[in-house]
């Protein structure tokens, strides 16, 4: 597998961010890990999600007015590794931070599919990874704090966070070493976390490392699994009457972290189902509830 990484010039990243509110920024310059030709093209869907993701990217929303903190977070739009929910998952959250200071970029990752990658079970991780390469080596042009960036992703994107959180030193991209990809916080909402078939989404699995998969790869998929005392803190949101993704998966994970003394914080509405992005039925808002908790683990300089 050949790589050629992105290295995107001082200049070329200050004179696209600078009093804009949101730039694409492409994850690689020539030759994508782990792509082949592919016979699709990417879409959008009437419904705002994008499908058949050849050319990964990062959409960057920049603060009028930065936190002093600097804090920035990748979002992972969900999708059951189908499809992206980008604007839903995506583009309204990165609006909701950018009002209280926080820089976000969305990731558009490519989603496992044998016809376009030669390798499916790696390739999101690969994009996530990239994301946070760039971010951490270009923090000065983006006006972020390197070690102020954490994470954000919502059901399979939850899923994808939550890998990158557990997994950020296993090479799916080279510079993957000495935890320099390690977020420093991740926010999981309504998230996937295991591929055991007890609790996992079946879709989900499937798409990412089959249905039957090995329990090699069913235990390495699996968060919960995964997390040490040095998993990244962590903020998780979900209803307790999801019906698409089983909320034992956001408690098995939550009390994974709690086992290993990961600082973490957990909300569990009544209602308000799967796939709600930032609109809970009974008016509460997340989004105030996690800067509280960015506050409290000093991420954020205000709690207003």
């Amino acid at each position: 597998m050949q790589y050629k990484f992105s290295f995107l010039f001082s200049l070329l990243f200050a004179t696209l961010l600078v009093g804009k509110a949101q730039q694409h920024i492409p994850l690689y310059k020539g030759i994508i890990p782990n792509a082949i030709d592919c016979p699709f093209q990417e879409e959008r869907l009437p419904t705002g999600r994008i499908v058949h993701v050849i050319n990964p990217e990062l959409i960057a929303f920049i603060p009028q007015k930065p936190d002093s903190l600097k804090t920035a977070v990748i979002i992972c739009p969900g999708g059951g590794y189908q499809r992206l929910a980008i604007e839903n998952e995506g583009y309204n959250v990165a609006k909701a931070l950018n009002d209280i200071g926080i820089a976000a970029f969305v990731l558009k990752y490519r989603l496992p599919n044998d016809t376009c990658v030669t390798n499916k079970k790696f390739v999101s991780l690969q994009d996530v990874e990239q994301a946070m390469y760039l971010l951490k080596t270009h923090s000065k042009e983006y006006n972020i704090n390197a070690e102020n960036i954490g994470i954000i992703g919502f059901s399979a994107g939850g899923h994808l966070a939550a890998m990158l959180s557990t997994h950020y030193d296993y090479a799916a991209m080279p510079f993957a070493k000495n935890s320099f990809l390690k977020p420093s916080f991740s926010v999981l909402i309504y998230p996937v976390i295991t591929m055991d078939d007890s609790l996992a989404h079946s879709g989900s699995k499937a798409r990412l490392i089959g249905k039957d998969a090995p329990k090699t790869d069913i235990d390495f998929f699996s968060c919960e699994q995964n997390i040490n005392a040095k998993t990244p803190p962590t903020f998780i949101v979900l209803a307790a009457d999801d019906k698409v993704v089983n909320p034992e998966n956001s408690i098995a994970y939550y009390t994974a972290l709690r086992k290993n003394k990961v600082l973490s914080e957990i909300h569990i509405y009544q209602s308000g189902g799967h796939g709600f992005g930032l609109n809970l039925p009974n008016d509460d808002s997340w989004i105030n509830r996690l800067q509280k908790w960015l506050y409290l683990n000093k991420f954020v300089s205000k709690n207003f």
